[in-house]
């Protein structure tokens, strides 16, 4: 397995509370994906997993080396929780297409929270370690 791009990124709670609070339903439907939206709801910290996916989402992009170019939306990117509890990100859409072109199988991410930060790392790669597959959220 080769590592072949290196992401990070650490995102105020506040800051997309106060985007949720001032852009409604409209902001959560146009960054969140059903099954995130309905996982962050289920949470007694709601806010702390929706900001948690949205660093996700941004180091995933830092990885990818893209940041937001035409053709790719945030909901290309899906991070949802394991089996074990461990975040799994799926791309889609744009996302998975320069993906495939620049030779990368995958992305490991690792999300962490506190009352007022969420912060992620996400590692492209172009092999999957084969332990990850038994732990896709829809396995």
């Amino acid at each position: 397995m080769n590592v072949l791009g290196v992401g990070t990124d650490i995102t105020e709670c506040v800051r997309i509370g106060k985007m949720i609070e001032r852009h409604g339903e409209l902001f959560v439907q146009r960054v969140y994906t059903p099954r995130e939206i309905d996982y962050c709801r289920s949470r007694r910290m709601a806010m702390q997993h929706f900001t948690g996916r949205w660093a996700a989402k941004e180091a995933i992009l830092k990885a990818l080396g893209t940041g937001w170019r035409q053709g790719i939306s945030w909901r290309d990117i899906e991070v949802l929780n394991g089996a074990s509890g461990r975040p799994v990100a799926t791309l889609q859409g744009g996302t998975q297409d320069l993906a495939e072109k620049m030779g990368i199988a995958g992305v490991l991410v690792s999300i962490s929270h506190c009352r007022t930060h969420a912060t992620a790392q996400a590692v492209a790669v172009d092999e999957m370690p084969a332990t990850y597959d038994r732990d896709m959220p829809w396995g």
